[in-house]
C-alpha cells in the first residue's frame, strides 16, 4: 500500500521567500491567488503554522482535522491544502471526489516520518491485545492500520471512550504521556515518536522566560514534554488556545508553548495582549521548518498548474477514513 503524488514535476524556485516578501508584494500576489481561486473553484486552507501571509490568503485557517472537515462544507472542486503532507492526505481521504493539492513537494512532517506501516505492524505484534489509537499527525497508510485516530483536542476523549483498558498510543510519546497521565485506570503502550519542534523545548527555557513575565499565563500543546506541561496553566490543541486566551480577560502577557505561526492568529484576535514564544528566543527554537516552505509564490503556482496533487490509493483511504471516522463519532468532553 502506498500513498503518492500525481507527477509534476519539481517545485518552482522560490524567487521571494516568505520571510523576504514585503507587503505591496505579498498584496499583489494575494490579489492574484484570490482571482484564480475563484476562477478556479478552490478552496484555499492553511494550517496555524503557516507564515502570516498565507494564513492571510487562505478561505480558512485553523488544524489539520478541522481544515479537512471545513472543506467538506464548500462546493469547492479543488482544495489547496498549505500545511504538511499528511494534512492533505487526511483532506483527500475525507474529501475523495475533490482534487487535493499541496502547493509544495518539500511540506513533510518529522513526528509522521518516525512511524511507518512496517514499524506499527512490529508493535501491533509486540502488544496484540491492545487497542491501536494513531495520532492525526501520521500518514494515510499508518491510520488504514489502527483501529481509530485522535487528535490533540480529543485524545483523552478518544481514549476513554474505547471499550479496552489497552491501549497502544502513537506516534507521539509525549502526546501519548499526557493522555496516560489524565486516564491511569488503562493500560497504554507508547509509541516513541515526537515533534521535533515542541520536544525540543523544556522546562528550564520557560521558566526563565516567565522569569521576564512573571504574571503571564503559559498555554502548552501537549506535544511538549512532561516538565513544560507541568508548568502550563493550559495545556490544548491549537485551535483551543484561541478559546482559552479569553478565560483570562485580566491577564496582559501569555507565554506560548508551541509553534511560533500562532501568534499572527493570536495577535489578530486579541490585539490588546502580549505574546511570547515560550523558548524566549522569538520561537527560533519552536520553529517547524517545514510549515514554513509554503510562500505565496507557491500556492500561486497550485492553482496555475493544478500542482501538486494528492492521491491515495483506494484500499488506504478506506482504512484511513474508517478510523477518522470512528474518532469524529466520539462524543466531546
Amino acid at each position: 500500500m502506498k500513498t503518492s503524488h500525481v507527477d509534476g514535476g519539481l517545485p518552482a524556485p522560490v524567487q521571494l521567500p516568505a520571510s523576504e516578501v514585503d507587503a505591496t508584494q505579498a498584496a499583489q500576489l494575494s490579489r492574484e491567488i484570490r482571482r484564480l481561486a475563484e476562477e478556479r473553484n478552490a478552496v484555499i486552507l492553511a494550517h496555524n503554522y503557516q507564515v502570516p501571509e498565507v494564513q492571510d490568503v487562505a478561505d480558512f485557517v485553523g488544524d489539520s482535522l478541522g481544515l479537512a472537515l471545513e472543506a467538506q462544507k464548500t462546493d469547492s472542486e479543488r482544495i489547496v491544502f498549505c500545511g504538511v503532507h499528511f494534512m492533505a492526505e487526511a483532506a483527500k481521504v475525507l474529501n475523495p471526489d475533490k482534487k487535493v493539492l499541496l502547493p509544495h513537494l518539500s511540506a513533510g512532517c518529522s513526528l509522521a516520518d518516525s512511524i511507518t506501516p512496517e514499524s506499527l505492524e512490529d508493535w501491533k505484534e509486540r502488544y496484540p491485545d491492545h487497542t491501536v489509537m494513531t495520532y492525526i499527525n501520521s500518514s494515510a497508510e499508518v491510520k488504514a492500520l489502527s483501529d481509530i485516530c485522535c487528535t490533540s483536542a480529543n485524545a483523552v476523549s478518544v481514549a476513554r471512550s474505547l471499550p479496552t483498558d489497552k491501549i497502544l498510543i502513537t506516534p507521539d510519546r509525549n502526546l501519548g504521556q499526557w493522555v496516560a497521565r489524565q486516564l491511569p485506570e488503562k493500560d497504554f503502550a507508547i509509541y516513541d515518536g515526537v515533534c521535533p519542534t515542541h520536544d525540543v523545548l523544556r522546562g528550564a527555557n520557560v521558566e526563565k522566560t516567565r522569569e521576564e513575565h512573571p504574571e503571564a499565563i503559559v498555554i502548552a500543546h501537549p506535544e511538549c514534554r512532561e516538565d513544560v506541561l507541568a508548568l502550563a496553566d493550559e495545556i490544548c490543541s491549537t485551535t483551543a488556545m484561541m478559546e482559552r486566551v479569553a478565560r483570562y480577560p485580566e491577564a496582559k502577557t501569555f507565554l506560548m508553548a508551541t509553534e511560533n505561526g500562532i501568534i499572527h492568529q493570536l495577535r489578530k484576535q486579541y490585539p490588546d495582549k502580549t505574546f511570547v514564544m515560550a523558548d524566549g528566543c522569538i520561537g527560533c527554537r519552536l520553529h517547524c521548518p517545514y510549515m514554513k516552505v509554503t510562500a505565496l509564490t507557491h500556492v500561486q503556482r497550485a492553482l496555475e498548474e493544478d500542482v501538486f496533487e494528492i492521491l491515495v490509493p483506494e484500499d488506504v483511504a478506506e482504512g484511513a477514513r474508517r478510523a477518522l471516522q470512528r474518532m469524529m463519532a466520539v462524543p466531546r468532553d
